[in-house]
């Protein structure tokens, strides 16, 4: 079983670095450049016309999206009222859930590695609970050997109590046919 922990754990590692390393560049051509500030009419034909567009609510208008920066200033536009990829979220609402799911993603991937390569805190669990086991194989031992040691007590006493009263004898007769 632990080769095959061992194969999974592999496995799971290989395939992250595949998917972190994919490049998904597909065509030669450059792409024509769009001109975002063209489009003022609503966020959603902003955000329809190129995912390098970005729509804000105070000046109600549609701009390039600031690619020298990370996220949007305040110069820019302001993160409550940037919206990006979708019209009904909100840039700060967008980046908290994104960095919340990120992180759950992040916990569960080390979780899942670190149980399937048997390291940090798992690994002693694993001999605690085979110490547990074979504490409760020998107790159950000791209380079978208890049990014996009273059973061949009462046929004892009982042998004792027949042979007092001379009910030793065996009446039970096979029948042969």
């Amino acid at each position: 079983m632990n080769a095959n922990a061992g194969l999974f754990c592999l496995f799971a590692v290989g395939l992250f670095i595949i998917l972190c390393n994919v490049n998904y560049s597909s065509a030669n051509t450059p792409p024509t450049p769009v001109n975002c500030s063209l489009v003022n009419d609503s966020c959603e034909s902003c955000l329809k016309l190129n995912v390098k567009c970005m729509w804000c609510n105070k000046p109600r208008k549609c701009m390039d999206y600031p690619v020298n920066h990370i996220l949007p200033t305040s110069a820019d536009c302001g993160l409550a009222d940037a919206r990006w990829g979708v019209c009904g979220l909100n840039f700060e609402a967008l980046i908290i859930s994104v960095s919340v799911v990120g992180g759950l993603l992040l916990i569960a991937i080390t979780l899942c590695l670190c149980k399937c390569c048997k390291c940090c805190c798992f690994k002693k669990d694993s001999a605690k609970y085979e110490r547990e086991a074979q504490r409760l194989d020998r107790e159950r031992q000791e209380r079978a050997m208890r049990q014996d040691e009273r059973k061949l007590d009462r046929q004892r006493k009982n042998d004792d109590i027949r042979r007092k009263y001379g009910l030793l004898r065996n009446d039970y007769q096979r029948l042969e046919n």
